[in-house]
């Protein structure tokens, strides 16, 4: 088994040549739609509600339907703004749910979103019996569904066991969310070549922000602006990417969805912000390592 560190040395970002985005463009902001099936027969991803003197029971259908309440109405309010913004978002999305939502998966892809796997459905990787079976079978579905095999990985959680990155692109996975250890892409080693690490994110992510840490929906918009502005800032010596990470149960609600809206009403205004999926993250940086 392989550790993190010995996958990449370490590296400052400082000791590195700038990156540039083509044009004036100073930052990437990089959205990720996360979708997911919670299995109703064991013990929620995540609660809303804490279980009743804290003894969680199954089947635990208050948070169950917190999370459906995303998928019937939540993400067609996504739908409806990146339409209106003419963006098209990464989709990191629960292989399952091509099957159970199917109604759900064939809009995105419909919209042109970029599929990036994300398991099977909703578990910690490191409680897969099979994980290159899962793994396999999840790109598998989501290149029939689609007609193209993804690039790109989220786990579950961002869980990852030592030997993930080394299944992945046996998979034939290129780039991965789950190590959010810099502001601009990396490149780590696989028993199967290179794998590209992008900058996705916990800090502008819905989940701990507003269910983990209980902040309130403007404080959300407002660590996107002020992250914004930093690297739009520095943007204009290195080229800087900002993630940002939303669930259909929380930021699909209709108290936070005004919030999403404003953080890019706000990128729009600073100018100089591209608005990329992965796969475009991906492929420009592959282009710029190569010199091109």
């Amino acid at each position: 088994m392989t550790l993190p560190r010995d996958r990449a040395p370490y590296s400052a970002i400082v000791d590195r040549p700038p990156l540039k985005l083509p044009g004036k463009a100073r930052v990437v902001l990089w959205t990720i739609v996360n979708l997911e099936v919670w299995d109703i027969s064991r013990p929620m991803a995540r609660q809303v509600l804490p279980a009743p003197t804290g003894q969680v029971l199954l089947p635990d259908v208050p948070n169950w339907s917190w999370h459906e309440y995303g998928m019937r109405v939540g993400v067609w309010r996504f739908f409806d703004l990146y339409r209106r913004l003419g963006i098209r978002p990464t989709l990191s999305i629960n292989a399952r749910v091509c099957e159970d939502y199917e109604r759900v998966a064939a809009e995105a892809r419909d919209a042109g979103w970029e599929f990036m796997g994300h398991a099977y459905e909703q578990m910690p990787i490191h409680k897969v019996e099979d994980q290159r079976g899962m793994i396999h079978r999840s790109m598998d579905i989501l290149e029939r569904f689609t007609g193209k095999r993804p690039i790109g990985w989220l786990g579950p959680g961002l869980t990852q066991t030592l030997e993930t990155p080394d299944l992945l692109t046996e998979a034939g996975v290129k780039y991965i969310g789950d190590w959010v250890w810099d502001d601009e892409p990396s490149v780590i080693e696989t028993a199967n070549g290179p794998l590209t690490t992008l900058p996705y994110t916990v800090e502008l992510n819905d989940i701990p922000t507003m269910i983990v840490q209980h902040h309130e929906s403007p404080y959300w918009a407002q660590r996107c602006r002020d992250s914004l502005d930093r690297l739009h800032a520095e943007g204009a010596e290195r080229a800087k990417i900002m993630a940002v990470a939303i669930h259909p149960y929380i930021s699909g609600q209709p108290h936070r969805i005004r919030y999403l809206e404003e953080v890019y009403e706000y990128a729009r205004s600073l100018g100089d912000v591209v608005f990329w999926n992965g796969e475009e993250i991906h492929d420009w940086y592959q282009g710029v390592r190569a010199g091109g």
